[in-house]
């Protein structure tokens, strides 16, 4: 018990350091990967004509991406943009406005009915074509800058990303993704409901820094070819350090009380802790018990991706109709018919 003990708060006090120092890396990163390219262009130009050619690219200007722009424009985007309009809007147009028509109208009671009728216009006006329209862009843009910063910070690592077999197969890892981490917040979510509070909430936390470790290690997961399941198996087996790594950002984003507010912090803090995920050492020794916290979503995913996929089969002659299998197995195991072929 005793030893059990100790494995555990030490496997989170190191994850959490993993999180944490793991920024740090991030003034030095765009050095290091430019100092690697040059070593690739240096092993390439072994002829005459490659040094040539190699030299005539050195004087072209380097307009690939760079983690720290990256990193700038994620923050400018989400911090600068969209948290600043909610920020303006709320805490200063609005108070402002309600200020302006009370010495106008004068009437108190007068004022109090006029002002909620025109508060709920004003804000409803302002989520639909402002609040809505940029939250959907900020998910595609953030998506594109966040896998832009992870391919980025893999290319220091000196590994080359191991392709899936086939298009089909990131298409079934992707939707089976989505769905399982969709399930998994809102098996959160329920736990937090608890009738004693401080249990609920402990236990929810515990689900909130595991998806957020899932949410990091992904990407370089990813790259590595390790597939949905096994990277499920991984956080399980080992989820004192996930539980660790995860906790920094689950307790910064819980402590904004507006969804919007929490997503917008969520996605200046993500790309720090994606370059932390990239850098850490994670354990090789297994924790002494598995959590498997995921084994109910797992299995309602892979009922639901089941039918899904069985109904397309149904409807398309050509297509396979392989059955899913143990709850930890992962979808992209089996072919996914693709339908625009």
């Amino acid at each position: 018990m005793t030893d059990s003990v100790r494995a555990f708060l030490q496997n989170v006090t190191t994850g959490i350091k993993d999180s944490i120092l793991g920024i740090g890396t991030i003034s030095k990163l765009d050095a290091r990967i430019q100092q690697k390219r040059e070593e690739q262009r240096r092993r390439r130009a072994s002829g005459a004509l490659a040094q040539r050619r190699a030299q005539s690219e050195e004087r072209k200007p380097d307009n690939e991406p760079k983690v720290a722009s990256r990193i700038f424009q994620c923050c400018a985007w989400n911090g600068g943009v969209f948290w600043l309009s909610l920020f303006l809007f709320y805490r200063v147009f609005i108070p402002l406005l309600q200020t302006l028509t009370a010495r106008i109208i004068g009437d108190p009671s007068l004022h109090g009915s006029v002002w909620s009728w025109l508060e709920f216009i004003l804000t409803s006006v302002f989520s639909a074509l402002w609040v809505l329209p940029l939250f959907v862009l900020s998910k595609i843009v953030n998506a594109i800058w966040f896998q832009d910063i992870a391919d980025l910070a893999f290319e220091v690592s000196g590994c080359k990303a191991q392709p899936f077999p086939s298009v089909s197969k990131i298409i079934a890892d992707m939707l089976f993704n989505l769905l399982l981490q969709a399930l998994f917040l809102i098996q959160g979510m329920i736990v937090s409901l608890f009738p004693i509070d401080a249990i609920g909430q402990m236990v929810s936390l515990l689900h909130m820094s595991l998806l957020y470790s899932l949410y990091c290690f992904e990407y370089r997961w990813f790259n590595h070819g390790i597939e949905m399941h096994q990277r499920l198996s991984n956080i399980e087996r080992n989820w004192p350090y996930y539980f660790g790594f995860g906790l920094p950002m689950a307790l910064l984003t819980a402590m904004p009380s507006s969804y919007i507010i929490s997503g917008c912090l969520f996605s200046i803090l993500f790309p720090l802790f994606i370059i932390s995920a990239n850098e850490a050492k994670t354990p090789t020794k297994l924790y002494h018990f598995q959590l498997r916290l995921f084994s109910l979503v797992v299995l309602m995913s892979n009922k639901l991706f089941h039918k899904t996929v069985h109904l397309q089969s149904s409807l398309t002659p050509s297509a396979s109709s392989e059955k899913l299998s143990s709850p930890h197995t992962s979808p992209n195991r089996h072919r996914l018919p693709l339908h625009s072929q």
